[in-house]
């Protein structure tokens, strides 16, 4: 109950004012749509509309970053978004609570309302957000003032940027103030730090400083709040920005016109809070800017915040839009499915490099932590764009390797502390990643950089894991050597000649199917069988011919076992037991059939034909549901089943792992499709997994509910959530779908300094064009197909010549200009 002895902000009747003015969007499903040639995802929340999740937009660099959600909310981070968090994460989806806002205030009528729908919301008035690469943007009027929040991080600054411009509507002069409000946590919980934040105004920049002396990884770094200089009054005191039981949408602050106290210090609830006040003539307008980041210490913190007050703040914004443009439009595609376009234009690979690997954080997880497996598939998709990044992160992953050859599940960079696991898939992705990486970049030379081990304690039996921080060896290897000592502890099988499992394979939800040391993993055998296939040629280019042959004979003997002892009768089982109970058999009730066996024993090249055919059409047959838009990792979910294959038993039946879709799996699918021929299975499953036609009306939006801009790690399969988007950002299927497209369906591979083409499309597509930017060079490639076929080059030219076209290969050379590829299938 509000306190009635309390002075009462001025609360004004609801008016109508002129709403935002919105582009013609397409894919308009009555909240949103795209704007930009696909570039922006605008959202329109007027009177009584919201998202029905938070639909956010993840924005960085790779030191720093934030994310913001349609309605303004979010949260920022540097260096670890887990570790390092500068205001707090929250994952709630119906709160939606932010520790960041802007509040203005008319001075003269005292009326108070938010550029944003939170945390301040006019239920009568509209709001729109524009989501974009490397930025978001928000328009909202009220009061006679229009109001337009810009935000966005320097490609290379430590910093958020937001810029508020006003506009006076009215013919009258106005007094406006914008408040800046943060709630700091310098740490990973704001529970946990909030005692040892200590704050200050520095003397030079009359900047707001705040340090968490006790963070025991950051604890010297210095974050800072700062309007470039205009701020007139602060506080530090939480308690006195908001008021005794009141909340960010009612702030006793803003009640009165009296400046902020002053307060600095230490024993405070912390925040920061600053008041900077404008005075509009009719029709004029102004930009407010406001600075929120972290720096090494106080002197670099001065120096960050001088640097960017003198800046050109536009000339900031547009070399944020330069490097993004420079990676996500180096391959540009027009095919007839739009909605596959504007995915595979940008959004899939934005997610993949802002979220995946710079960020590391989203609304469903703030990780800051590298996953070992992870990022080097993420890498795969950013290797023919951005192969100086997916080197890097080679080179990283191999330094998380202990001597023994097994690595870290996952670690948190800033200190290397990490879990060491008996998970058995890890190992395999490093040798897998390095050999795409080198065939993607014709760059041999990686596998001879040096790269130190770890050293740490090693798992007691019946352990599955420990966490601990390791030290780093003395001893350093090539990277070769690493992915070959990898490999060389993969080579372990079970009684069926199949190789164990561990606590978990690709699917970490399955640790307890082999965690007394016999469990077996049929999926796990078709990617080995992958992984030393691709990796034994680059042994013999190093003379390493005798290991070279043991791989292969290893891989030999891997096809016998999965042919003699996975093959279920009309697909592959999954896994076996410690016990020898298989796992994925047409004689089980639960988890009958798994689509990893079936889509990698395709993709591993491995199967026999006729077989990968079958299971593949088990996958369409009991895995893909076409009428609920799902595509389903296994059936039917893990239940009432005796059988224990670990904590993926512990999700509701058909979430997540638990036979609910898993987009990464189902698009392993699609690209197994495609590698059969079957175009059109693989283009209508990839249309199926693309979030636009989720979301395509208000009916699929109140079914998905998430973003129809990302992809979704998962989706529900079981009533009454069947349909619903669940973790969105933070998934490796984004990299996976951008590989899917580019790669399967419209079959283009760089491979060294050449471009190979083998489309994979509906027979019903006339015709679609690719554009491939290579240094100042272009390649325009134009695919008809007069025949209606899925795959088939009939003929080819290249600037009117024509070329081979078994393989269709073609050079790239720097400084080409313009060059056109004509492909005629048949």
């Amino acid at each position: 109950m509000a306190d009635a002895t309390k002075p009462q902000p001025k609360r004004l009747a609801p008016a109508l004012e002129p709403a935002p003015l919105v582009p013609e969007l397409e894919f308009f499903n009555g909240l949103g749509g795209f704007a930009d040639d696909g570039r922006e995802y605008v959202t329109v929340l007027g009177p009584g509309r919201s998202t029905p999740a938070p639909w956010i937009n993840v924005i960085a660099n790779p030191a720093f970053g934030f994310q913001v959600a349609t309605e303004g909310s979010g949260y920022t981070w540097s260096l670890n978004s887990r570790e390092n968090q500068i205001t707090p994460w929250s994952n709630d989806p119906i709160a939606d609570r932010t520790g960041e806002a802007f509040y203005l205030r008319d001075e003269d009528t005292g009326a108070v309302w938010t550029p944003t729908a939170l945390p301040m919301r006019n239920e009568v008035a509209t709001y729109v957000a524009r989501h974009g690469r490397g930025y978001s943007a928000f328009a909202h009027t009220a009061h006679g003032i229009a109001a337009e929040l810009l935000q966005y991080v320097p490609v290379d600054g430590a910093l958020k940027v937001s810029r508020l411009t006003l506009r006076n509507l009215t013919n009258r002069p106005r007094r406006i103030s914008l408040t800046a409000y943060a709630e700091w946590v310098l740490g990973p919980s704001r529970s946990a730090t909030a005692p040892f934040v200590t704050t200050a105004i520095d003397a030079e920049t009359g900047a707001l400083f705040a340090r968490n002396p006790w963070n025991a990884d950051f604890g010297s770094r210095v974050a800072f709040l700062d309007m470039a200089g205009r701020q007139t009054s602060w506080t530090s005191d939480r308690r006195e920005f908001i008021g005794r039981n009141d909340t960010l949408a009612d702030p006793a602050a803003l009640r009165s016109a009296a400046p902020l106290s002053g307060l600095v210090g230490a024993g405070f609830d912390p925040c920061g809070a600053m008041r900077a006040q404008v005075e509009l003539r009719p029709h004029a307008s102004t930009e407010l800017i406001v600075f929120l980041g972290e720096a090494a210490d106080a002197p670099a913190a001065r120096h960050l915040i001088t640097r960017f007050r003198a800046a050109d703040l536009d000339a900031v914004l547009a070399e944020v839009t330069r490097s993004w443009d420079d990676v996500l439009g180096a391959v540009e595609v027009r095919t007839p499915d739009r909605a596959m376009d504007i995915m595979l234009n940008g959004w899939l690979l934005y997610q993949t490099l802002a979220c995946r690997v710079w960020a590391r954080a989203a609304f469903y997880q703030a990780s800051g932590a590298y996953g070992f497996r992870d990022q080097l598939q993420d890498g795969m998709a950013l290797a023919p764009l951005r192969p100086e990044m997916t080197r890097a992160h080679l080179l990283r992953a191999a330094a998380r390797q202990f001597v023994e050859g097994d690595v870290q599940h996952w670690w948190l960079p800033h200190s290397g502390r990490g879990v060491r696991t008996r998970i058995s898939d890890d190992r395999a992705w490093l040798a897998f990643a390095a050999a795409h990486y080198v065939r993607v970049s014709g760059d041999l030379g990686v596998l001879d950089d040096r790269v130190p081990f770890l050293e740490g304690q090693r798992l007691n039996p019946g352990e599955h894991e420990a966490f601990f921080p390791p030290t780093v060896s003395d001893e350093t290897a090539s990277l070769f050597e690493h992915c070959a000592r990898a490999l060389d502890q993969s080579l372990a099988l079970g009684g069926h000649g199949l190789p164990l499992i561990g606590t978990g394979d690709w699917n970490d939800g399955m640790n307890r199917v082999g965690e007394h040391g016999e469990g077996e993993s049929v999926w796990l055998g078709w990617f080995l069988h992958a992984a030393l296939t691709a990796f034994a040629p680059l042994a013999d280019g190093r003379g390493e011919t005798s290991r070279a042959a043991r791989w292969r004979l290893h891989a030999e003997g891997l096809v016998a076992a999965l042919d003699g002892e996975a093959w279920d009768g009309d697909w592959y089982r999954r896994a076996f037991f410690d016990d020898g109970t298989p796992l994925g058999s047409a004689m089980d009730e639960e988890c009958r059939i798994d689509s990893l066996a079936q889509s990698w024993a395709v993709l591993s090249g491995a199967a026999d034909p006729a077989r990968a055919r079958r299971a593949m059409a088990a996958v369409e047959r009991e895995l893909i549901w076409p009428g609920e838009g799902l595509a389903l990792l296994f059936t039917p979910p893990f239940d009432r089943t005796v059988l224990d294959p670990g904590y993926i038993k512990g999700y509701p039946p058909g979430i997540r792992e638990n036979g609910g879709q898993y987009t990464h799996a189902a698009l392993w699918s699609v690209m197994a499709f495609a590698a059969l021929g079957e175009g059109d299975k693989a283009a209508a499953l990839f249309s199926m997994l693309n979030p636009i036609n989720h979301t395509r009306t208000r009916s699929d939006v109140l079914r998905y509910k998430v973003e129809p801009y990302v992809l979704a790690a998962d989706v529900y399969a079981m009533p009454p959530h069947a349909g619903r988007g669940g973790w969105t950002w933070y998934t490796g299927s984004a990299g996976w779908m951008q590989r899917a497209g580019i790669e399967s369906i419209l079959g283009l591979r760089k491979e060294g300094n050449m471009l190979r083409l083998d489309p994979c499309i509906p027979r019903d597509w006339p015709d679609f064009e690719l554009t491939v930017r290579h240094g100042s060079a272009r390649y325009i490639i134009m695919v008809e197909n007069p025949s209606g076929v899925s795959r088939g080059i009939a003929a080819a030219t290249l600037d009117g010549m024509a070329i081979e076209v078994a393989p269709l290969l073609v050079a790239l050379e720097d400084g080409a200009g313009d060059r056109v590829i004509h492909i005629r299938l048949g």
